[in-house]
């Protein structure tokens, strides 16, 4: 008998590369969509038999799982991708971490309730849920697994970047909160990616504008020759290796209540700038050069990040490295383009 796994916000950059991966092991899909649009156009670019949607409008609403949990009560597994990741928040608190903090306690709740057969849920949580900003800039330090954002909700109330930091810390938090005063039936792996790279799912997904992270390599692609380098600067991964870190989440029973922390390096908008004009000739003269090299001194001013706990069981020494998740992510824009 297939397995059954439900996938929260299932249009998702990351989640649609986690539901084909999926459907490409033999798992039946049930996908969380938000209107009946976004599910009939996931449903014709996954052409699979295997794939079903639910509609959940609202994930903050109370309830908000409920019914798509009665309806399929054979899901063994849950992974919870939906989330609100945005940088143009005006009310943070109701756009981003109520949203994102609700969101997660009603999907545990419904699964508690009426997921009876459910024994593993992996979380999208964040690196942004494991660093805190004054401690990211100080090479003195070191951030691991154990590691958590010190942020609190008065600080998330600062700003969009702080709203979204929180928003992952809060929610991560109330997850593990929930199973130590509920005891559910399910365990929980929570996956703790850093900047998430690498091309879509599916060519048509690619448009002028991208999901957050995938902008910020598409922007560097807009600016003039003369254009001003950004000083976006971070840890990284593939979203290719996202998706198998969810899948390894259920998968692997080392990972029962574990973080994930998924991290390939570090980069700045200028190591970005430096490898598109490296290793993509049709856009040499139309982007700027910067001062190449001179992101080395930026990602040494930066904390360490050790993730060898999570590496070791994945069973990977590598992830894909930053020169392989530009260059496919710019690949696939220029001949979306063409």
């Amino acid at each position: 008998m297939a397995v059954s796994v439900f996938v929260s916000g299932a249009t998702g950059f990351i989640a649609q590369h986690i539901v084909k991966s999926l459907l490409k092991k033999n798992y039946i899909v049930i996908g969380s969509v938000r209107s009946t649009a976004k599910g009939e156009h996931l449903s014709k670019l996954l052409g699979s038999d295997n794939f079903s949607y639910e509609i959940v409008e609202d994930i903050e609403k109370e309830g908000a799982f409920d019914a798509a949990l009665q309806k399929h009560p054979e899901v063994s597994i849950f992974l919870h991708t939906a989330s609100p990741f945005h940088f143009k928040a005006t009310d943070i608190e109701k756009e981003l971490l109520l949203p994102a903090v609700n969101g997660t306690k009603n999907a545990l709740r419904a699964i508690q309730l009426h997921g009876k057969n459910v024994t593993n849920v992996v979380l999208t949580s964040s690196y942004a849920a494991i660093s805190t900003t004054s401690v990211e800039s100080n090479p003195e330090n070191t951030l691991t697994e154990d590691s958590w954002n010190e942020i609190t909700w008065d600080l998330a109330l600062k700003d969009p970047v702080s709203g979204y930091r929180g928003s992952k810390t809060f929610a991560e938090k109330a997850a593990w909160e929930f199973l130590e005063k509920n005891k559910p039936q399910f365990s929980l792996t929570a996956i703790n990616p850093s900047f998430v790279f690498g091309p879509q799912a599916f060519d048509s997904e690619v448009k002028d504008s991208l999901n957050t992270s995938s902008e910020v390599i598409n922007s560097l692609l807009k600016l003039e020759p003369d254009g001003t380098i950004p000083p976006v600067r971070g840890g990284f991964v593939d979203v290719r290796d996202v998706a198998d870190a969810h899948i390894a989440g259920f998968e692997n029973p080392e990972a029962k209540g574990k973080r994930l922390l998924l991290n390939a390096g570090r980069f700045t908008a200028q190591s970005i700038i430096d490898i598109l004009n490296e290793s993509v000739p049709e856009l040499k003269g139309k982007i700027p050069v910067g001062t190449p090299g001179s992101g080395k001194e930026v990602i040494a001013s930066l904390a360490t990040i050790d993730n060898s706990k999570t590496k070791k069981l994945l069973g990977v020494s590598e992830f894909i490295d930053l020169k392989t998740t530009v260059v496919d992510s710019v690949k696939q824009i220029l001949d979306n383009r063409k």
